[in-house]
Parts: C-alpha cells; sequence; structure tokens
C-alpha cells in the first residue's frame, strides 16, 4: 500500500503553532496549489486547491519560526483523516496532510517573500521570526528562545524554477 502526498504551494496564512499536553509542538498550515486547464470552449480556467497540513516536533517551531503568508514550501507527508465532533455533538471528519517534510523554497530577492517578513540580507536566509506563544498550550515551563542562527555561507546555488512548468522546455516532458 502506498500514501504518499507531494505539493508545492504557497500559505495562505501565518503558521499557527500549538503544543500537545505533552509538550510536543504542532504547527498548521494552509498551503494553496493551483492548475490551471483549457475548458470545452477554448476558455483558460484557473483553480485553487486548500490543503491543511500539520507539521510536528522540531520542523514545527522551523515553521511557525521561518514561514509566514506567501512562503513557498515543499511538503513531503501522507494523508490522514480524522474524526472529531463539533459543538452539538455531531461527528465530523477532516482530511489532512500529515507532514514528514517540509522544504522552504523562497529564495533571496523573491518579492512575495520580501513582502511577507522579509530576508537578512546578510547571506539570504530568512530572518527569524518572535515567537508567537503557546496558543492555549503548554510552553514546558519556560521562555522559548529565539532559534540559533546558522553561521554565515556563500549562496551561490541557482535552485532553479520553483515550478516545473517554469522551466524551459518543460511542455516535451513525457509524464
Amino acid at each position: 500500500m502506498l500514501n504518499k502526498v507531494m505539493i508545492i504551494g504557497r500559505l495562505g496564512r501565518d503558521p499557527e503553532l500549538r503544543y500537545t499536553q505533552s509538550g510536543s509542538p504542532v504547527a498548521s498550515l494552509n498551503v494553496a496549489t493551483d492548475e490551471s486547464y483549457m475548458d470545452r470552449d477554448g476558455n483558460k480556467v484557473e483553480r485553487t486547491e486548500w490543503h491543511r497540513v500539520s507539521v510536528f516536533q522540531r520542523q514545527a517551531e522551523n515553521c511557525a519560526n521561518f514561514l509566514s503568508k506567501g512562503s513557498l514550501v515543499y511538503v513531503e507527508g501522507s494523508l490522514q483523516t480524522r474524526k472529531w465532533q463539533d459543538q452539538n455533538g455531531q461527528d465530523r471528519y477532516t482530511t489532512e496532510i500529515k507532514a514528514q517534510r517540509v522544504q522552504f523554497l523562497d529564495r533571496r530577492g523573491d518579492a512575495s517573500r520580501a513582502d511577507a517578513g522579509g530576508y537578512d540580507d546578510d547571506y539570504g536566509a530568512p530572518a527569524p521570526r518572535a515567537p508567537r506563544g503557546n496558543m492555549g498550550g503548554n510552553n514546558m515551563g519556560g521562555q522559548r528562545q529565539a532559534p540559533r542562527r546558522p553561521a554565515p555561507q556563500q549562496r551561490d546555488d541557482d535552485l532553479g524554477p520553483a515550478f516545473p512548468s517554469e522551466a524551459s522546455n518543460m511542455d516535451e516532458v513525457p509524464f
């Protein structure tokens, strides 16, 4: 059996970080993906799909500290459906992506990212954001500290286009 999801999209809002009763961090992301196609009449139709993503442990804290609305991300994980009860006692279901990997895809100078928090001019890494608090969870008895910044490094690597369709000659790819 296989349950694997891979998406590339932009965050529709800032990540929401909370903590379980046992103190484990969990971040919720809303990620938008889009596609376009031609309808029967030859009109271009664009469609946006929204995905709920749950991220756990250290990766959840990294998402909360370094991502914001508009950030471009690659998410890899599996689909999970949860059952819960609303205020009226009715059973409700939600399907979400349980992330095993979240990769930040924004590059230095990306206008959409600069508007959503910016970059540190020293070496192109996202500037860490101030912690948002625990949002109703247990913060494990102490203040959260800002993440440690990596040592400056030269960033000459070009990661290429964010979406495969933006690359040249991708119209001829046989899949």
